[in-house]
């Protein structure tokens, strides 16, 4: 029976493997949340090794403890106050020198902790040979080589990491030695520290402390402002360490002097533990990384990649790829069989009236047009999780440096914008969070604000369902046209803010391009369906409940008694006046004098108003409102089909009514999100009326001009 629960953190710095690593130590026993108060995600996994049951923390990419951003955060104040066990701390082997940096602030933090020398393979394939037994002995702490991405070393690994909790005596870790002029006032900030516990709360020992006091630490100046006579000592302290490193010609601020050190004393070690040779394989990815980044070369490179990413994703969610291997059908397809035997079961045995209808058209209908597409989003993040596990996200920030800086952003912004959906499938919640690795707030605010304009997750199911009616035969060539619209809007209205809105130069870009990696198809798979799991969680809460709301909405108030009889010979003709009459259909009707212009009818209307709570409802409204109005078609037709055989839709209507989607009003989620990193309703209503007006112009210039170019109306 096991027993002793343990927790080990798993701690890294961006792209060193840390989750390919958790993937391979945890398998498919994984939960993913979020920490309390943010949206950072907390990915966990329990595994059970010599009768122990473990658990595993993979906390955000940190480069260092001072928790300059939110992902450092949320990793510092794990270590603060969740008292993990052991600290497994995950670095590339082939940038030792700079992962060094982060190991260095974490054996001062005293917790046991075992190195996870990770990627030693492509560390050789760049000519480095890093002696780990050496490495150990500079630390004072177990170094394992490990290859995650194909599980080596990790059986090793867990074992060390069970070895250090009962280490006795604990390991001598390395202390970087930062020189006179900081480590006499860093014995007397840690004597401080130690008499007035309160400054620390128990929580980190006395040295780590007292660094985070001589580097200023926000977070930690704040409590020792707020302490009593402990904090006016330190800040003596402080006061003389400033004046002496002054004095000495130092650098003019401890805390750029304990930076340095850490950077010089790094380089000592891996002087003295990396033995380098030159690489034909290091020649060879050199060149690769110059075609990617080159701006002749790096923009073919990346149509083509995101080009085959849409391709096959929709090729393979519609049958196309399956046909090959003698497969009929679709996993679309079956997913709407399997609702539309449900909603034949429903209608068999529930008598006609409104238990029915709420069944079959209110939840069957509006969840079942939802889930229809899963197989798309599973595969999208599928593909997406492979492109960024290879390292190709960050050439792609690099690749879009300058010209996001025509446009008044930098390459940074380029990140928050791809999480937000510039490559399709993401979200714009954590995007809008990743801005606050952004220094210039003024940049940030613009970041923030067209991040919305970006292709998310919560989109694809209406892109899906309106390219399946009208674009079949180009379904992926489509979709890689709505990215590039995407990212032509948001840098668009990225110019028209910094133009006129929030005024200022674009800041400098500092990058570092991760190796490349091989990604694994098991992490990829992990990543995708636990994207899924979240989605079919909001299917299951949010949207059943926006989908009956909606459904009440459109079906009441009902039409009087006269009215029912005048129309009782004529089923559709009844349906669609019921819907005409209902509080949706009235709020529908009421704003088409400003949808006409844009091709959009009332029931499209309602679709869009859902949509203001999250994108998806868009789908499920216009599957309810279909259903309601248009009883005479065919039940078992999917709603693609149905919108494709109405009179009232054209492919330029459709089209538009997509970008229209692209660019109106944010989610209800994604307001919250800029009211908060922002912190102010301002900006929040701002960011609903610029968008849902920029949406509006860009619909009305592509379907009056569609007209008269006459490609429908």
């Amino acid at each position: 029976m096991a027993t002793q629960s343990l927790c080990f953190g798993l701690v890294g710095n961006p792209n060193a493997g840390k989750t390919t690593l958790f993937n391979a130590l945890t398998g498919a026993r994984q939960h993913v949340a979020n920490y309390p108060g943010v949206t950072v995600e907390k990915r966990t996994g329990t595994i059970t090794v010599s009768n122990r049951i473990i658990e595993i923390v993979d906390l955000p990419g940190a480069y260092t403890l001072s928790a300059h951003s939110l992902d450092e955060q949320v990793a510092r104040d794990f270590l603060l106050q969740s008292s993990p066990d052991v600290l497994i701390n995950v670095v590339d082997a082939s940038n030792l020198s700079r992962n060094l940096l982060l190991t260095l602030q974490l054996l001062e933090f005293g917790v046991p902790m075992v190195v996870a020398l990770n990627m030693g393979d492509l560390a050789r394939q760049r000519g480095l040979a890093i002696n780990h037994k050496q490495l150990a002995g500079e630390l004072g702490v177990p170094v394992v080589p490990v290859v995650a991405s194909r599980k080596e070393g990790v059986q090793e690994l867990l074992a060390a990491a069970l070895k250090a909790v009962k280490e006795d005596p604990p390991h001598q870790f390395a202390q970087v030695q930062y020189g006179q002029a900081i480590d006499s006032h860093l014995g007397e900030l840690e004597a401080i520290v130690s008499r007035h516990g309160d400054l620390t709360a128990g929580q980190a020992p006395a040295r780590w402390w007292a660094i985070k006091c001589l580097e200023e630490d926000r977070l930690i100046m704040d409590r020792v402002i707020n302490d009593g006579a402990g904090g006016r000592q330190v800040l003596e302290v402080l006061r003389a360490a400033r004046k002496q490193s002054t004095a000495e010609g130092k650098p003019t601020s401890p805390a750029r002097l304990i930076s340095q050190s850490r950077f010089h004393y790094a380089e000592e070690i891996c002087r003295r533990v990396v033995n380098r040779h030159e690489s034909g394989s290091r020649r060879w990815l050199d060149r690769l990384d110059h075609l990617a980044i080159h701006p002749l070369t790096g923009w073919p490179i990346m149509m083509m990649i995101f080009g085959a990413a849409y391709v096959f994703t929709f090729s393979t969610a519609n049958g196309e790829i399956l046909r090959w291997a003698g497969i009929t059908g679709s996993p679309i397809s079956w997913i709407e069989s399997l609702f539309s035997l449900m909603a034949q079961g429903v209608e068999a045995v529930v008598p006609e009236g409104i238990l029915r209808s709420l069944l079959v058209n209110g939840i069957i209908n509006g969840v079942g047009g939802v889930l229809a597409f899963v197989p798309i989003i599973f595969l999208m993040f599928f593909v997406i999780s492979l492109i960024d596990d290879s390292g190709y996200m960050a050439r792609l920030a690099f690749l879009l440096h300058v010209p996001l800086r025509m446009f008044g952003l930098q390459g940074k912004s380029a990140l928050a914008m791809a999480v937000s959906g510039g490559v399709a499938g993401g979200c714009a919640v954590p995007g809008i969070m990743a801005t606050r690795t952004l220094s210039d707030p003024r940049e940030r605010i613009a970041t923030i604000l067209v991040c919305p304009f970006l292709n998310c997750g919560a989109k694809l199911p209406v892109y899906a369902m309106l390219i399946a009616a009208f674009f079949q035969r180009a379904q992926g060539m489509v979709m890689l046209l709505l990215t590039l619209l995407s990212w032509t809007f948001a840098l668009g209205g990225a110019w028209l803010l910094r133009k006129f809105v929030v005024r200022g130069e674009p800041a400098p870009l500092v990058l570092e391009l991760p190796p490349y990696h091989r990604p694994t198809l098991q992490g990829a798979l992990i990543q995708a369906w636990s994207r899924v799991q979240l989605y079919l969680r909001k299917a299951g809460t949010f949207i059943l409940a926006a989908s009956i709301l909606l459904w009440v909405l459109m079906s009441f108030p009902r039409l009087g008694a006269q009215e029912r009889a005048a129309l009782a010979h004529n089923q559709g003709a009844l349906a669609q006046a019921e819907l005409a009459h209902s509080f949706a259909g009235r709020l529908g009707k009421t704003i088409q004098p400003i949808t006409r212009p844009l091709g959009f009818e009332w029931r499209t209307n309602i679709a869009l108003i859902g949509g203001v709570a999250a994108k998806e409802v868009v789908v499920s409204t216009l599957g309810t409102a279909y259903s309601l109005g248009d009883v005479e078609a065919d039940r078992s037709a999917s709603l693609s089909q149905r919108l494709a055989a109405d009179p009232h839709w054209s492919p330029l209507k459709a089209f538009c009514l997509i970008l229209f989607v692209m660019l109106y009003a944010p989610c209800v989620g994604t307001i919250a999100a800029i009211v908060q990193e922002t912190r102010s309703w301002k900006w929040g209503v701002f960011s609903t009326i610029y968008s849902t007006g920029f949406a509006w112009i860009v619909a009305f210039v592509v379907f009056q001009g569609g007209r008269l170019l006459g490609l429908g109306g």
